[in-house]
Order: C-alpha cells, then structure tokens, then sequence
C-alpha cells in the first residue's frame, strides 16, 4: 500500500541525503513508499525554505522489468554457479559476461574494429 512502508522510505532517503548530497532528480518504479517518502522529504525542505531545492520524481510504471529482463541472461548462467569467493573474481566474470551479452546483443560503439578487440578494451 502507498502508505505501508512511508515512515522506512522516508528515514532511507533522509540517510542517503545524509551521506550523499541533495538529488535534483529521482527515477524510480510506480512505488507508492517511495513517493510518500520523497514527498515527505520535499514537505521538510518547504518548510525550512529551501523549495528552490526540490526532488524531481519521475516515476515510470515498469522501470524495474526492463532492468531485469536484460540481466535476466546473466541470472541464467550465474545462479548454476555456487557462488563466488572472492569480490574480485565475481567482477571479473560478471563484466565478461557482460561483454559477451553486449557483443551478442550488437551493442558494439565501434562498427569497424573486431569484436575481440573491443571486448579487450571494455574488459581491460
């Protein structure tokens, strides 16, 4: 509900405030919390006189499903996997697979160099 999780989204925005600057946008799913939570955060700045710094909420319906249908390829071939010990191995092969999606994908910036050189300078 819009105002089931009002109070966590508005303390989580209010900590990231904290630790980050003030966003002048913010994109984010039809989340109803977290529209309560933003507007909560706009209310305060009104108050203490700061409108000129207002939030921009831009909420589009399925943000979440686009993101999550590209990765879903990358979900596929890690979850077999039985996890990662170390931080840097799981970069490592995550950004290959990446890689490789993308030059599957056609999502090459360079039409004319081969497709093993442009995977050398995005992963290197």
């Amino acid at each position: 509900s819009e105002s089931r999780d009002e109070a966590a989204a508005t303390a989580f925005f209010n900590k990231s405030i904290e630790n980050n600057d003030l966003p002048k946008k913010v994109v984010m799913d039809k989340s109803g919390a977290n529209l309560a939570g933003l507007t909560n955060i706009n209310i305060h700045l009104l108050v203490f006189g700061l409108w000129w710094s207002f939030i921009d909420i831009l909420q589009v319906k399925y943000l979440n499903n686009i993101i999550e249908q590209d990765h879903r390829f990358i979900k596929k071939l890690t979850r077999p996997m039985m996890g990662f010990k170390a931080f840097h191995s799981a970069s490592a092969t995550l950004d290959g697979i990446e890689t490789a999606h993308m030059i599957r994908k056609g999502q090459l910036n360079q039409p004319r160099l081969p497709a093993y050189r442009q995977f050398m300078e995005i992963a290197g």
